[in-house]
């Protein structure tokens, strides 16, 4: 009975409900009821096609969040701890975080072809400046007096950096994370409309070409499944365990 009184689970029935009777008084083509998207979704999972369209996809959000989150962080506490870097980069950055996603997407596309790499790294070069500068603020704020403690127990640079300075970093490093993520699924759709032959954006585009509304809200709450699953079974899980040392 618990479960079913969480906030996160009472919001969610409570858009189902109401998605139920919009879906009743409209009678509408246009916006199905929840029952026949469920039906559509366990069509395309029975065939197959869901699991594999979802894979891809997923695939490309694993590799280009791994590539944007190891080059932003890099950088950001670079930029972060070294005023001279920051003056340096400071105005590509800017650039990054304005460019919109869909001119790198189709410039990636025109100078390196139809493919994986140019998809993934679409994806990440609009993602890492995001990163870059929530990382920067988080060397920004790192404490200098427990950097000095450090010393005074004769840490070595490498120990002081994983044992003092690295765990000030993780509310920064969980927040351009998450964003980063939300952001990743979204361009990642993008990229997939435009120039691959699978994923979930390619069946978003193919159902948007019939006008298939359950098609579309199917693979739709696919997607947003899975987000909500990584972010229940990963990412809430492991940011209580590294912060668990604040307690």
């Amino acid at each position: 009975m618990k479960v079913f009184l969480q906030p996160r689970v009472v919001i969610l029935l409570s858009f189902v409900l109401l998605w139920q009777i919009l879906a009743w008084c409209l009678q509408s083509r246009y916006l199905p009821p929840p029952s026949a998207v469920l039906f559509t979704l366990w069509e395309q999972l029975v065939s197959g096609d869901l699991l594999r369209h979802l894979s891809a996809t997923l695939g490309r959000v694993i590799a280009s969040f791994t590539l944007a989150m190891l080059i932003g962080v890099g950088l950001g506490i670079l930029m972060g701890s070294r005023e001279r870097w920051n003056e340096w980069l400071d105005t590509l950055v800017i650039i990054g975080l304005n460019i919109p996603a869909l001119v790198t997407v189709i410039l990636c596309y025109i100078w390196l072809g139809l493919g994986e790499t140019a998809a993934i790294l679409a994806v990440a070069i609009n993602k890492i400046p995001m990163v870059i500068v929530t990382l920067r603020e988080g060397a920004r704020a790192i404490d200098k007096d427990l950097l000095q403690v450090a010393q005074v127990y004769r840490l070595s640079p490498l120990q002081g950096f994983w044992r003092v300075y690295w765990p000030q970093l993780y509310p920064y490093l969980f927040a351009a994370a998450r964003n980063g993520l939300a952001l990743i699924w979204k361009i990642v759709l993008v990229v997939e409309l435009l120039g691959r032959s699978n994923g979930i954006g390619f069946q978003l585009g193919n159902y948007f070409h019939y006008f298939d509304i359950k098609g579309i809200l199917a693979y739709t709450f696919a997607f947003v499944t899975l987000i909500l699953i990584l972010e229940a079974i990963f990412l809430r899980p492991l940011e209580k365990r590294l912060n668990r040392w604040r307690e």
